[in-house]
């Protein structure tokens, strides 16, 4: 609200000599998973608390177009004001559990879970993750303090991938370890040190089949690079446990939503 208002405030609302109390209601104008009710309603509550904010459906629901999402009572001004920013969240949210959705429902029938990962807006890591779980998916790491995760970069850096992943075995704390690796050479080189999860970044489906069969019984599985819609169930019919996919957070579609009054 802060980034709207600062620094002199609705300056357009301000011309309304009338501050009467109006009904307004959401609608969406698209098929989609809906979130970030609970957001909307805040951002109407920071403008006036006597705001009436009711909700039509539920956060992780799928919905019509057309369908009225929610309805507001309050005054004229304060609706006006915050309306953009509820809007801006709840098209980002519902954004992010549709296109998340729609990768679950490919891979529907396989022991496969989709994941997203740390690409997302500067700030809004933990809403558009929110958004994540609203369509079915699993948060990843959310920072790098979560986990260790050894990456082409640490190992191009380091060297020697056997002698990192040693490393971070003994240094672990208690923290899972993740090792990406891109060939079924470098998974070779660590099949016997003990770890969490292998994943494997950018591999072809026949090495990608190679590879979950060689660490399915010692470590978690996992895919990642160039993950669509059209190859997300090839991929999971691998066998991989998990896929994890940037698309769902940096490439999520905001889903379009109006005020009406």
């Amino acid at each position: 609200m802060s980034e709207d208002l600062n620094p002199s405030g609705d300056i357009t609302t301000k011309l309304i000599k009338d501050n009467k109390k109006i009904n307004a209601k959401i609608i969406s104008n698209e098929t989609c998973i809906i979130g970030g009710l609970n957001f909307a309603k805040e951002v109407f509550k920071y403008s006036d608390k006597k705001i009436i904010f009711k909700t039509k459906t539920k956060d992780g629901k799928k919905v019509k177009k057309g369908k009225v999402i929610a309805t507001i009572h309050g005054k004229s001004k304060a609706i006006l004001k915050s309306e953009r920013v509820a809007l801006n969240f709840l098209s980002l949210i519902s954004g992010v559990a549709t296109t998340t959705r729609k990768f679950v429902d490919k891979v529907k029938g396989k022991k496969c879970k989709i994941c997203c990962t740390r690409k997302t807006a500067p700030n809004m890591r933990s809403v558009q993750k929110y958004g994540v779980k609203l369509g079915g998916g699993l948060n990843h790491r959310f920072n790098l303090s979560d986990e260790i995760l050894i990456k082409d970069n640490h190992i191009a850096i380091d060297g020697d991938i056997r002698t990192l992943v040693k490393r971070a075995i003994k240094n672990r704390n208690g923290k899972k370890i993740t090792v990406e690796v891109d060939n079924l050479n470098q998974l070779k080189k660590i099949i016997d040190l003990k770890f969490n999860r292998i994943l494997f970044d950018n591999m072809s489906f026949k090495n990608l089949r190679k590879g979950v069969k060689l660490s399915n019984r010692l470590y978690e599985t996992e895919a990642s690079g160039g993950v669509n819609l059209k190859n997300v169930r090839k991929i999971a019919a691998t066998g991989v446990a998990r896929i994890s996919i940037g698309q769902i957070t940096h490439s999520a579609p905001a889903i379009n939503l109006k005020l009406e009054i």
